[in-house]
């Protein structure tokens, strides 16, 4: 998010609080969700939450994240930013959202379950699910299964490596920044591994693709992709790197000019949820709440290396991270 957005914020506010002002009860259970979620599940998480509150009819815009980003800052440039709900699998992003004063605390979120440091001391965004990135491989290739991030540097990877890139994933934009704040890979790992011909697809479903259908061996992906596509059949698995996984937690938060208050705080409840913890473990996502068991397959949570990173770096290195990512993988 630009500086620039802070200079319109008061303006979407205030331009926000009229439309409230002269909301009808109708307009009130109307619902305005920006995510990045695949589509599929998302159907699947609004049917849940239609069966708890079928009273708030819902309209969703789904996109990457870094696309869901770019439309959310049109939109507030031109004073008029839509949604009452971002869903997206960004904490950076959220983080600098509450920066530039555009998120609203929900101090009556239940957080109860929630571990300390997966929401927002000011309570304007929680996370939901635990998002681990890794490796996928493919098991009908013929080559070794990997254990370690530098087995993609290897002479038997060559050309046979593909990832997301941060330039549509808020995952990736994460990934390779943490990675490359690690003394023991630095954006010397990221310039290796285009040296041994990887290459970026667009977000994680283009690696979960190219390594199923057996076109590349090793993709550098979202945990849940590859499990659900082991699932289906596909002759790939999954592995959690021996160095650790990078992290993130998919956060919902609701918007300082959201129209609809009251639904987008039943939506953030639902979130918080067992049942739809429950659900997230159906969709092959770590749970984020204590005392939900992961996904038959998944090891305990506690047990993950995760490799961490301030996030005020990680902050200011978005957009150098794009930059530097574009220049050796292309845009």
């Amino acid at each position: 998010m630009r500086k620039s957005l802070s200079k319109v914020v008061a303006a979407a506010l205030a331009a926000g609080a009229l439309v409230a002002g002269v909301q009808t009860a109708a307009a009130a259970e109307k619902l305005v969700l920006y995510t990045s979620q695949p589509s599929e599940q998302m159907d699947q998480v609004l049917a849940l939450f239609k069966q708890q509150r079928p009273d708030i009819e819902v309209e969703m815009f789904r996109s990457g994240t870094t696309e869901v980003m770019n439309k959310l800052q049109a939109e507030v440039a031109a004073g008029d930013p839509k949604p009452d709900v971002l869903l997206i699998a960004d904490s950076v992003a959220m983080t600098q959202l509450k920066a530039e004063g555009l998120l609203q605390p929900y101090e009556g979120a239940d957080v109860s379950r929630l571990p300390k440091g997966q929401y927002d001391a000011d309570k304007t965004f929680f996370g939901t699910k635990l998002i681990t990135t890794g490796i996928m491989y493919n098991t009908a290739a013929g080559l070794p299964a990997p254990t370690s991030w530098q087995d993609l540097l290897k002479p038997e990877a060559k050309d046979q490596v593909i990832m997301p890139s941060p330039l549509y994933s808020g995952a990736a934009v994460i990934h390779v920044a943490t990675m490359a704040a690690q003394p023991e890979f630095g954006w010397q790992y990221f310039e290796k591994l285009a040296e041994n011909g990887a290459v970026a697809g667009k977000g994680n479903g283009s690696v979960r693709d190219a390594v199923a259908r057996g076109e590349k061996a090793y993709g550098v992906i979202i945990e849940y992709m590859a499990y659900g596509q082991k699932d289906q059949g596909s002759p790939v698995d999954f592995v959690f790197p021996a160095e650790g996984v990078t992290a993130i937690n998919q956060p919902v938060a609701i918007l300082k000019t959201a129209r609809n208050v009251e639904a987008a705080r039943a939506f953030v409840d639902f979130q918080l949820s067992p049942a739809a913890a429950e659900q997230s473990v159906q969709q092959k996502y770590f749970p984020i709440l204590e005392g939900v068991t992961p996904p038959a397959g998944y090891p305990d949570p506690a047990t993950l290396k995760i490799m961490d990173a301030d996030a005020g770096y990680l902050i200011e290195s978005t957009e150098d991270t794009k930059r530097r990512f574009a220049d050796l993988y292309g845009g």
